[in-house]
């Protein structure tokens, strides 16, 4: 009987030790979710912080951007270089066609997408600028604007790219050209030997798009 009750204490006591373990493990499994959870939080908060960041610095280059392009057309009408409006009005009554026949978006950007490839990168642009001013509610004037700011890469005419490419991460933040455009802006600046600049759009292709294979290239870049 007495062997039986020291038996019997023993393995209370080993039970005792094993549940302190197991509470031990529990907690520490616990401490790991909720730092976890923090690490995800705080993540969100930063992507939102970039985000915010990136949405104001791209609203305030788009405005200045459009107000060039209206002074452009200002100047552009004074030197008589583009139809007056009751010009065009009168073609149009008189059924007369001032040019050539309209071609789809589709048309426009494959054949500047062709020209691009062929190293006519005037000419290519000249399409896609043609199917922006045409088809401005197009699906598509994402892709030729994307494409305006190719062709300037293309060119070593980096200065420009970077101002094209801002268009398209400014004004059209849905598309899905613009993990690339942000890639491309980095590589542009890099370019221009504008490392601080560039550093920043590799962050923010990262923060924005992580899973895009262009924050895949820019967390290279940033090694």
């Amino acid at each position: 009987m007495a062997d039986d009750v020291k038996r019997l204490k023993t393995d209370t006591e080993t039970v005792r030790s094993q549940s302190a373990a197991s509470y031990s493990d529990v907690q520490l499994v616990r401490d790991e979710v909720a730092q976890l959870k923090g690490n995800v939080d705080e993540m969100a908060y930063r992507n939102k912080q970039t985000f915010g960041r990136l949405g104001l610095e791209d609203s305030l280059i788009v405005q200045k951007l459009d107000a060039i392009e209206t002074r452009l057309s200002r100047l552009e009408q004074q030197l008589g270089s583009v139809p007056s409006k009751s010009a065009s009005q009168a073609t149009a009554a008189s059924g007369v066609s001032s040019g050539p026949v309209a071609r789809t978006a589709a048309a426009l950007l494959g054949e500047g997408i062709q020209k691009l490839e062929s190293g006519s990168y005037a000419s290519a642009r000249e399409s896609f600028v043609s199917l922006l001013q045409s088809h401005p509610s197009s699906d598509l004037v994402d892709d030729a604007q994307f494409y305006i700011a190719e062709s300037y890469f293309a060119e070593k005419w980096y200065e420009k790219a970077v101002l094209e490419y801002q268009t398209v991460i400014a004004r059209y933040t849905k598309s899905n050209k613009r993990p690339s455009a942000l890639y491309k802006q980095a590589l542009a600046f890099e370019l221009l030997g504008d490392t601080v600049n560039a550093k920043a759009r590799f962050r923010d292709v990262m923060n924005v798009y992580p899973s895009s294979s262009e924050a895949a290239q820019a967390k290279k870049k940033l090694q």
